[in-house]
């Protein structure tokens, strides 16, 4: 580890590559904390199939039907709108000069990488017939370098030759998704096994449903990037580089905060000569004896981010590579009984997030859609979301760190207990712990929820093991925040002890979590659902005691649906309202409770019991909402 401790006056000149944050289209880019200046979008209208394989489709099948990508078959913005079972289907679209221009390709940027954002659930790809890659989980992103595919002879003929004559051609490239409803050890969260949805399950997902995207990089470049808060004045920068390195490079980082026009930091730093991965201190504290470092810390109250170029330099100092990213100065942790952010004990109000939609389902119907969800929960007064059972799109976590809400990150389970359910539930979600560490929004990892895929738990030791492992790895991988064992009850091994009670009466409510007495029963007693709150001899060790799931009150003004439901049901908004209203007054009046989530933001589907119509037009007056949820 390297670190080079001055601070200049002046920012170095950043490479063309590599604009500030400010000048792009904020939340645009699949990828927020790594940002390219070129890339092609590849989503649009695509062709489909969707009854079963056929060898001859991997290279095109132009009497298949038109999808709109990223959207789920299932859904209506698809323009397929079948929501019954899809084993397997297959998509294809075009790729041409324009689009290989558009990704930036050239002689500086010689090498063509293919992104997917998430494809449900085990994705194969190919490019004029030649298979390119595979990927398996249906949450997470991944990558192939298509440069020999894309620069090869197209399906027109075009011989690829010196590789000009390949850029000129049109080329097919063709997904197989393959995602098996019945099967339950994939990890799936909410998407129904059922043909038709039922209790707290919704419609399935099947294929792409984040953006698909081609970005030219050069031979050698930057590959990923992590940002690490080491304490109040010092982040840890972790650059991975691909493709073939001679020795002596070196990384530069400058880190500017354009909130206060002012730059906080250049760093230089001499890569070893073998390796791949490498780390960075980044001091950037200002010269204030430590008096003014609270004005530079992220919170949701002031989401201050800071702006930085990554760039990789040859021996010479040229540039090879650069990128665009930004980071928030803040630490998580626990203590006292409370959550901590920044050093203080911070009141986790949260709210329950499916990221579902009526028209899109796990895919939002817009880019400007995520912003807007993140903005609507600050707006009903919360200060956190737990993204629920879902991996969310990145560019919605962009959103929380820029605008401010806290988020609690989960894996989207299995419901089944086998070794290979706890193969692939553990690979995806280091995958996503992996993916989603820089975001400063997110503060708390859970990997499994209400003993999905542990159903016994409180007496099956190999279910304890596992439970503990995924906390244990999480940790492992991230050791900078608090992890969740198992949300809402049978917690083997958690920071935060969490516990679910869908109790509507808001007196009885608040007897349960009263006081140090009431704490104690909880922990030792019979809990909410009749669940055990520790098993596997795990003891109360003084952690912050949150409710991450209440209320979950049904109401329906307008059209009733006959299938709608919630874990009680208000007469009118009146009574709707003096419900929530009560069971927060019951959370408030708590000794111990150092947090809370509601169930939910908005209806999705035969759940009725959101704040908000699933379309987001809320059910009573938003400022009604808020003064139920914050009191004031």
């Amino acid at each position: 580890m390297s670190s080079l401790d001055g601070i200049v006056a002046a920012p170095a000149t950043a490479s063309p590559d590599a604009l500030p944050l400010a000048t792009r289209q904020d939340g645009e880019y699949p990828r927020p904390q790594m940002l390219r200046t070129h890339w092609a979008d590849l989503d649009g209208t695509w062709s489909f199939r969707n009854d079963g394989d056929d060898p001859r489709w991997r290279a095109g099948f132009p009497d298949a039907r038109d999808i709109v990508v990223p959207f789920p078959p299932e859904s209506v913005a698809s323009g397929i709108d079948e929501p019954g079972f899809h084993p397997v289907v297959w998509y294809s679209r075009t790729i041409d000069r324009a689009d290989l221009q558009a990704a930036g390709h050239g002689d500086a940027a010689p090498r063509l990488l293919l992104h997917f954002g998430a494809v449900d659930h085990r994705a194969r790809v190919f490019i004029d017939g030649r298979f390119v890659g595979a990927h398996e989980g249906g949450h997470t992103p991944f990558s192939f370098d298509v440069t020999d595919a894309l620069t090869a002879g197209g399906i027109d003929g075009q011989a690829g030759g010196d590789g000009q004559a390949g850029a000129d051609a049109v080329h097919t490239l063709v997904v197989r998704a393959e995602d098996d409803p019945h099967d339950l050890t994939q990890p799936r969260g909410k998407q129904d096994w059922h043909e038709e949805p039922h209790a707290i399950w919704y419609r399935r997902t099947t294929g792409i449903w984040q953006t698909v995207w081609l970005e030219a990089v050069p031979t050698t470049s930057i590959e990923y990037l992590r940002w690490t808060t080491v304490d109040h004045q010092t982040l840890r920068l972790t650059v991975r580089t691909a493709g073939p390195r001679v020795g002596g490079e070196r990384l530069r980082v400058d880190a500017r905060w354009e909130e206060q026009d002012e730059h906080l930091a250049t760093i230089e730093s001499t890569l070893g000569d073998t390796g791949t991965e490498f780390d960075v201190l980044v001091p950037i504290a200002r010269q204030a004896n430590g008096q003014a470092e609270d004005e530079l810390h992220w919170s949701p109250e002031t989401p201050r981010l800071v702006d930085a170029t990554v760039a990789l330099l040859d021996p010479d100092g040229r540039s090879l590579d650069a990128v665009s990213t930004y980071f928030g100065v803040r630490t998580v942790g626990v203590g006292g009984g409370a959550f901590l952010l920044n050093g203080r004990s911070y009141d986790v109000r949260s709210v329950l997030n499916q990221g579902y939609w009526p028209d899109s389902h796990i895919a939002a119907p817009s880019r400007a859609a995520l912003r807007r969800e993140v903005e609507l929960i600050k707006e009903l007064g919360f200060n956190a979301a737990r993204n629920h059972q879902k991996i969310e799109d990145p560019r919605f976590l962009y959103w929380a760190d820029r605008l401010g809400i806290l988020v609690w990150g989960e894996a989207p389970g299995a419901y089944a207990f086998s070794p290979r359910a706890v193969q692939r539930l553990m690979r995806e979600w280091m995958d996503a712990v992996e993916r989603d560490a820089s975001h400063p929004s997110i503060v708390t990892w859970v990997p499994a929820n209400e003993s999905w895929g542990v159903q016994h738990i409180a007496t099956d030791p190999a279910q304890q093991a596992y439970a503990r492992a995924l906390a244990d790895v999480t940790r492992a991988i991230d050791p900078t925040r608090p992890v969740i064992s198992n949300d809402g009850w049978e917690h083997v091994d958690s920071d935060i002890t969490t516990i679910h009670d869908y109790e509507g009466d808001g007196h009885r409510l608040a007897a349960t979590y009263a006081d140090e007495a009431a704490r104690t029963e909880l922990f030792y007693g019979t809990g909410p659902a009749d669940r055990l709150v520790l098993v596997g001899g795990a003891v109360d060790r003084g952690q912050p005691v949150m409710l991450t799931e209440f209320g979950g009150v049904n109401h329906q003004p307008g059209v009733q649906r006959e299938d709608g439901w919630g874990y009680t049901t208000a007469a009118d908004g009146d009574d709707w309202i003096a419900r929530i209203t009560a069971l927060y007054d019951a959370i408030r009046a708590s000794s111990f409770l150092a947090g809370s989530c509601y169930t939910q933001l908005t209806d999705t589907m035969q759940e009725t019991n959101g704040l908000l119509h699933a379309d987001r037009t809320p059910k009573m007056p938003i400022e009604q909402i808020r003064q139920a949820v914050t009191g004031r």
